[in-house]
């Protein structure tokens, strides 16, 4: 775990060299190390996690009339990312088992102005990735995978964010590694790159087919400080997995068989983050007991953040969306109890306490 004062010696060596408003040689050095990490030819840095999808809808040349698919089951911030766009989100059913996106479902709404879909691994969990991969490659479409939550799974021994067209991550505090807020792409495509590259910055360099200067961009740079502080929690990255797992596995363990909830098992070609420990709520009103989970001191993704399916959301209304009910039922009964490098052996029997006790009394009172 990263303590104060070596944080501090991360940052020094780029504040030293400030002001320098053209600078960038440790966003530069990050994402050099960034692509070793994932084995892939490009990093891109940017600002956020949710500037990375827009950048990477952009560099993907996805704009206004274009349709991207989406799972219901995800964050408002993806369909923010495809909205900033120009296109317009299509919101995807999950699968009967409610792991991923309905194959079917993503087929029946595949059209000709469809030119993109995004899998989003919420909760580190890769779910039909490569099969969703290889559909959208039979129908030429991109695939951005929103892997914001997802820094180390892998799904058949390939990285979450990796697999399809282009991959995006945060680095929000909270993620497996993280300098406070920040975010990059990942891709193996020359042109991918230099555009995603391009549009962080005010479109100041070229791209193929778009010299520097011919296009607008956006100011989505890091800042150099936090990638700085980046660059050196980076190399933390296998420890910080293996205790965000272990973390995951000691929780599960610790609530044990508790009537009512039911470990969302990985498949057996994942290997996921364990960024959030996952059950699935087999209880009256299951949403209401996930906020009262928050309020007896468990964070989790619904009762805490509020996580809806899309297609429910307020904000989605306007888009016009399909029912997509496996997807909104999937969501209601998550429990992802969200993980911190900081949480210790202490809060982990303290959280399983809570989630036993109120198991039973959410059972003993409907």
């Amino acid at each position: 775990m990263t303590t104060v004062s070596e944080a501090l010696g991360a940052l020094k060596v780029s504040i030293d060299r400030m002001p320098d408003p053209a600078g960038r040689a440790e966003a530069a050095a990050l994402e050099a190390e960034l692509a070793t990490v994932h084995g892939v030819r490009h990093a891109i840095t940017v600002s956020s996690g949710t500037a990375a999808l827009h950048t990477a809808l952009i560099a993907c040349d996805i704009g206004p009339g274009d349709e991207v698919l989406l799972p219901a089951a995800t964050v408002i911030m993806t369909v923010s990312a495809v909205t900033a766009a120009g296109a317009h989100p299509v919101f995807i059913d999950a699968a009967q088992d409610g792991r991923g996106m309905d194959l079917a479902d993503v087929a029946a709404k595949t059209t000709e102005r469809t030119r993109a879909i995004i899998p989003v691994h919420l909760a580190g969990r890769t779910d039909g990735l490569i099969d969703l991969v290889a559909y959208a490659q039979s129908a030429g479409l991109h695939v951005v995978e929103d892997a914001c939550q997802a820094q180390g799974s892998s799904t058949r021994g390939r990285a979450a964010g990796t697999v399809g067209s282009i991959g995006c991550f945060s680095l929000k505090d909270g993620k497996i590694i993280s300098c406070g807020e920040g975010g990059y792409l990942l891709t193996n495509d020359d042109a991918l790159a230099a555009r995603a590259a391009a549009y962080r910055t005010h479109w100041l360099t070229p791209a193929p087919g778009a010299p520097a200067a011919s296009r607008r961009g956006m100011n989505y740079r890091l800042a150099e400080p936090l990638a700085a502080l980046a660059r050196h929690n980076l190399k933390g990255l296998a420890q910080a997995l293996s205790r965000r797992r272990e973390q995951a596995r000691q929780l599960y363990d610790l609530v044990g068989d508790t009537p009512g909830l039911t470990v969302h098992a990985p498949g057996p070609e994942e290997a996921p983050n364990g960024y959030s420990a996952l059950w699935q709520v087999d209880l009256d009103r299951p949403r209401d007991f996930s906020t009262r989970l928050t309020e007896a001191g468990v964070t989790n993704s619904v009762g805490t953040y509020r996580l809806r399916a899309a297609h429910q959301h307020p904000a989605c209304q306007d888009l016009s969306p399909a029912d997509c009910p496996r997807a909104a039922q999937a969501v209601d009964r998550m429990l992802a109890v969200t993980l911190q490098q900081q949480t210790t052996d202490a809060d982990l029997r303290r959280f399983a306490e809570i989630i036993q006790r109120e198991a039973k009394t959410w059972r003993e009172s409907r």
